[in-house]
Order: structure tokens, then sequence, then C-alpha cells
């Protein structure tokens, strides 16, 4: 009996229902009221509209063969057997299919066929491909047919498409499931990380209409350094040198930005300032730091259970992270009630802290963090509320990603203190646009203001000498 023989023997008879559409087809017809000039106009709006990409067809002749594959390789594995060593053979395997059944010569690619089932069975699907390329940053599926990317800065559709809602439930599932997170009806959202630390968000029906969503927000194998940020245009080597500095004097420092801005990668950068001989606790929804240091404890938040109990927040993990004795805390992302926890450590001898948030200026920020505060169900007055801002933070650094893909520190702002009822805030650096070139890149440059942060002598007192002509233009510097 031939390799096809056996697979199709296993394969249970399918009704053939072409007769009933017919009758059904031909009944509509029949049962069709006279089209209004509504109907009519609908009629021509669609023929005029974009057609979606479907993947169903009459005879999908690549799906079965890729089913076929499938069935072939759970019959010859053997129990206990792992999954990697069957790959060198599925190439092998498909030939011998295509020799046996003709239908398949020429209608199908049988090296896409073998290449999407190894992504199936090791990867992470269809998407494994952009996931492994190094130009693309994020990745984004709406729906088994609309997968984009970003690719340099821009978003792009691809020409990667899913089987149906199912096949991209499975790889959902594949990605959560090994930490401990779940996702359903009950639970239809969920944040998650890959193995290499990538950021996950997965969202389901019924709150996602379109089907299953997932976006994956890459980050770098190698995590990126200051001297690839200086290379990216990110920010310039007197920046580098005086956020170097900030983190080695010990002064508490925030990254806002927008969504995608690069926050975390910035983090990442600064949180290899800190010395290797100090105590480092990370405090993140879903683990994405990596930090080189040896003395690092991480720690991540975790969803309740599908009881809804058993739930441990990003507060609750920043009151237990002050018993452990750090020398620093990281936070990947402030945005709820624990910002008022935050802040009294940072208060309260644990300097050098590092944390995040969403604002779109260092101002917004501040505003932010007095709202977060308030979300911690502690009546202050607001003034209580700004002394404990302007008492913690000492720097904000404000990232954005610009029109042309871009991303760019775009101010470096120090939180000089509480005068009245405001907080003064003085920009040490900002980005100065200048124009827009003909391939659409924005021409602008990186600039120090000519102020002198007011904890210039602590850094000196720290043993930390930065040159004054950081602080000044480069048509300021004395001749």
């Amino acid at each position: 009996m031939s390799l096809l023989s056996r697979i199709q023997e296993k394969k249970p008879e399918q009704k053939n229902d072409s007769s009933v559409e017919a009758t059904q087809e031909e009944t509509q017809d029949v049962a069709s009221p006279k089209k209004d000039l509504m109907a009519v106009f609908r009629e021509s709006r669609k023929s005029e509209a974009p057609k979606k990409k479907t993947n169903q067809s009459p005879v999908n002749k690549h799906q079965e063969l890729k089913n076929l594959l499938h069935k072939q390789i759970l019959q010859e594995m053997k129990e206990d057997e792992e999954i990697e060593a069957i790959i060198p053979n599925i190439d092998a395997m498909a030939i011998e299919i295509i020799k046996e059944d003709e239908t398949f010569r020429g209608k199908v690619d049988r090296k896409r066929v073998v290449d999407e089932l190894i992504n199936d069975l090791t990867g992470f699907g269809p998407i494994n491909p952009l996931l492994l390329d190094e130009d693309v940053s994020e990745v984004m599926v709406n729906g088994p047919s609309h997968v984009y990317c970003e690719r340099k800065g821009k978003l792009e559709l691809t020409n990667i498409t899913f089987r149906d809602h199912e096949h991209v439930m499975s790889v959902i599932e594949k990605i959560v499931a090994p930490i401990g997170r779940r996702i359903d009806e009950s639970s239809p959202m969920v944040d998650a990380r890959l193995p290499d630390g990538s950021r996950v968000n997965a969202i389901i029906p019924p709150l996602a209409l379109n089907g299953p969503t997932l976006t994956i927000r890459k980050f770098s194998k190698d995590p990126f350094t200051i001297d690839d940020l200086i290379q990216f245009g990110t920010l310039t080597a007197e920046m580098a040198m005086f956020l170097d500095a900030c983190v080695k004097a010990r002064l508490n420092v925030f990254v806002s930005g927008g969504t995608g801005s690069g926050k975390t990668t910035t983090l990442n950068v600064l949180s290899n300032f800190i010395p290797n001989d100090e105590r480092i606790v990370t405090i993140e929804d879903a683990a994405e730091l990596q930090l080189g240091q040896e003395h690092v404890v991480s720690l991540e938040s975790r969803p309740p259970n599908i009881e809804g109990k058993g739930s441990i927040s990003i507060r609750d993990l920043v009151r237990n992270s002050l018993r452990m004795r750090p020398d620093r805390i990281v936070i990947g992302e402030v945005r709820g009630s624990e910002a008022l926890d935050m802040l009294q450590a940072m208060n309260t001898g644990h300097d050098g802290s590092l944390a995040t948030g969403h604002s779109n200026s260092p101002r917004d920020m501040i505003a932010r963090l007095e709202t977060m505060v308030l979300l911690a169900g502690v009546e202050l007055p607001v003034k209580a509320i700004r002394e404990q801002i302007a008492g913690a933070i000492d720097v904000i650094i404000q990232q954005s990603r610009l029109k042309d893909g871009t991303r760019k520190i775009v101010k470096i702002t120090e939180v000089q203190g509480l005068e009245g009822d405001v907080i003064v805030l003085q920009d040490i650096f900002t980005y100065q646009q200048e124009g827009v070139d003909e391939r659409g890149k924005i021409i602008g440059r990186l600039i120090p203001t000519g102020v002198r942060p007011k904890f210039y002598e602590q850094l000196e007192t720290s043993g930390i000498n930065i040159p004054v002509s950081v602080f000044l233009d480069e048509e300021d510097w004395p001749v």
C-alpha cells in the first residue's frame, strides 16, 4: 500500500453537499423579491469596493498537501520523540506524496508547504519569518487575512495569511500557554512575552469583532547599547554622557513618551549604566528588560485566575520590593496607583530608581503622575502630591516616534522643585526640527539649551565631571 493510500485510509469520508447547495441557490433565486433602487445601489457599491483577500477556494491543493503531511508526521512520530527529529524528513515525505498523486504537480509550491508546516510545528506559524526578520520591529495580525508589520519605521501589509480564525487562536495559545497565561471568552485579553522577551498583546472575540487580534513588539536578541542609540540618531554623544552621569550619580530618572516611541529600549540602555556591584529589582507586567548586571531580581505581575482571585499587581510588587533591600528599583511602566508607592520609595532613600510612563511631554507626565497618585485612594491635597513628585523625580526623558518612523529623545528636562503650587521644569536638551527632505525624512538636530542643571554640583561631588561644553551648542562654544 502506498504512502498516500495509508494516509487517506484514516481520513473520514466527506459528504458531497453540492446538490444540496445547488437546490438552496435555486430556492433563493425563486424566493428573492424584486430589487428596489436602494438594493441596486448597494450592489453597485459592492462591486466597486475592493475585495477582501480570502483563503477559501473550492479545491485548495496547497492546504490539502499540508494536511496530508501533518497526518503522516503524526503517524510516523514515535512516542516521546521530539518534533525536531522528524523535521529533516518532511521534504522527502512531501516528494513521495506528490509522486503518488499527480494532481499536486504544478499546482503546489512544495518548498512553501514544507516551510509553513515547519513554522507551525517549531515556531509561531505563518508569522515566524517576520519574527526572524531583523528589519521587522512589530507584527500586527488583524484576523486571518490581514497581517501587517512595521519595517524600518513604516507600516506595510504583508502577503502572509492564516488558514482561519482557529489557526490564529492556536498561535496565540502557543505563545501564552508556556508562561502560565490563558485566553478564552472569560478572559479575552492577555499580555505575554516571547522567549526572546518580545512583548505580546492578544485580544479575541467577543471583544475583537474582526476575529483574534495579535500584536507583537519585537526586541533585539542582543540588547541595544548606548552606542547603537547614538548611531540611530536617538540621542547625541553629549546627551549620552549626561545620562550616564545622572544614573551613576543616583538621580531618579523617568522616561516618558507615547506608544511605540522606544521607552523600554531607552530604559534598558539606562539600566546598563548602573554599576555592577548594586542590587537591582525590576518590576514589570511582562518581563522585557534585559539587564547585563549580575545581581538582578526580576519580578512580574500576575493576572487573576479563572475565579477572579490571585491577582498580584505592580503596586503589590513595588511594596514588596522595598523589603528586598534593593539598591535600585526599575519599574517597566507606571500606569496606576503604584505611582504613589514609587514616589514614596524615591523619597525615602531609594535613590537612582528608573521608570517609564505614557505622556506627550514632561509637563503632561507630571500631570499624569498626579492623577495616578489619586487612583491610590488616598485623599491627599494636590500640593502634597506635587511636593512628593518634585522631591522624588530629578530628570524626565521625553521620547517620541516622529512621522518618518524614527525614534528620538526630544527633551531631557530637569525637575527643579516646587515654587508655590507649580512644579518648575527646565529643559537641558531639546530636539529642533528644521524641515523635511525629498524622501520624507525629518531634518533636525538635538541641541543643548545652554542651561546647566541645578544638580550639576551634586554630580561633581559624586566624582563625576562633565565638561561645561556639553550644555552649550557648538555655535556658542568659546573660540
